[in-house]
């Protein structure tokens, strides 16, 4: 079982307009709403490619409600939310059908209480007892210590869970220095941590802060890796056009599967560049278009080796 955290759930809404203009008012040609959150989108895909996933995190409110009962109908995911008093975040996506762009705004998320948060590492610690890998996804909610990564790498580790941390900032900070398996910023967040926008020296430096290995998403130009086993680039064929909410979040399923399943590094990537890119041609964060995705398998190329680490 692969365990996917996601501390600061979501209720992902879409719309799709026309063309999205400031200071009018837009009718909206349709609608969708699916539970979210970077771990939740990760689990879905995880289970659309056949890996069982059980989903941790927080959910509370009449959100949480709505994100539980739509989580009940993905194949394949187990709801292990946690439930608290404040009401989960919403998110909401639109899309602009002239452009293809996509504008979002995010909630901050409820206020977990202190004696919340330590019953969800209770809760946290019996769930890695079953679980193969795991996943720390997303930003942190209030009230949650801004060190509650490290300390949830901590605990993985050391019962011989490997651990994937994907989030920005301070959170990304202080749990890289945790020394967690793999970390997965975008080339923002890279520069963030490290002070450089080389991405070359920016995922070495990353791994001089203690991350084992570092895959950089840098959008449009696909993924850079540096492992402990070498340095690999992989590249879409072509820029994608569509919803790129959940694209970063498939390229960590990506990764989960291909490190359960002991692929080679390069066939991880290809998986991982492939789902990314097929996720932008998606109506939804969490879903992927899997003609487009086994398609684009054969269409990523991967450039690099074993001597360049």
């Amino acid at each position: 079982m692969i365990l996917t955290v996601t501390l600061n759930t979501a209720l992902d809404i879409t719309y799709r307009v026309g063309a999205l203009r400031p200071h009018t008012s837009h009718r909206v040609s349709d609608v969708t709403e699916r539970p979210g959150g970077k771990g939740v989108n990760v689990a879905r895909v995880l289970a659309a490619l056949g890996h069982e996933t059980t989903v941790t995190g927080f959910a509370g409110g009449a959100t949480g409600r709505a994100v539980r009962e739509r989580l009940a109908d993905a194949p394949g995911v187990r709801d292990a939310l946690f439930p608290v008093a404040g009401p989960t975040r919403r998110t909401i996506a639109v899309v602009d059908e002239l452009t293809g762009d996509t504008t979002q705004l995010n909630e901050p998320g409820p206020q977990i209480a202190p004696a919340e948060w330590g019953a969800f590492l209770d809760r946290y610690e019996e769930l890695l007892g079953g679980a193969s890998a795991v996943a720390l996804c997303g930003s942190l909610p209030p009230g949650v210590p801004v060190g509650a990564y490290a300390g949830l790498i901590k605990a993985a580790r050391s019962v011989g869970v490997p651990v994937l941390l994907d989030t920005s900032g301070e959170p990304l900070r202080r749990g890289v220095a945790a020394r967690p398996d793999l970390v997965k910023p975008n080339a923002d967040e890279l520069a963030e941590l490290t002070g450089s926008h080389e991405p070359a020296r920016a995922t070495q430096d990353a791994r001089r802060r203690g991350a084992r290995t570092v895959v950089a998403s840098l959008g449009a130009q696909g993924l850079l890796a540096l492992t402990p086993e070498g340095r690999w680039r992989a590249t879409p064929p072509t820029r994608e056009h569509g919803n790129p909410t959940g694209a970063g979040d498939s390229v960590t399923a990506a990764l989960l599967s291909g490190l359960i399943e002991q692929l080679p590094w390069p066939d991880r990537l290809t998986r991982a560049v492939a789902l990314s890119a097929a996720t932008v041609r998606a109506a939804a964060a969490g879903e992927f278009d899997r003609m487009a995705y086994e398609k684009l398998l054969g269409q990523v190329a991967v450039t690099g080796g074993p001597a360049a680490g």
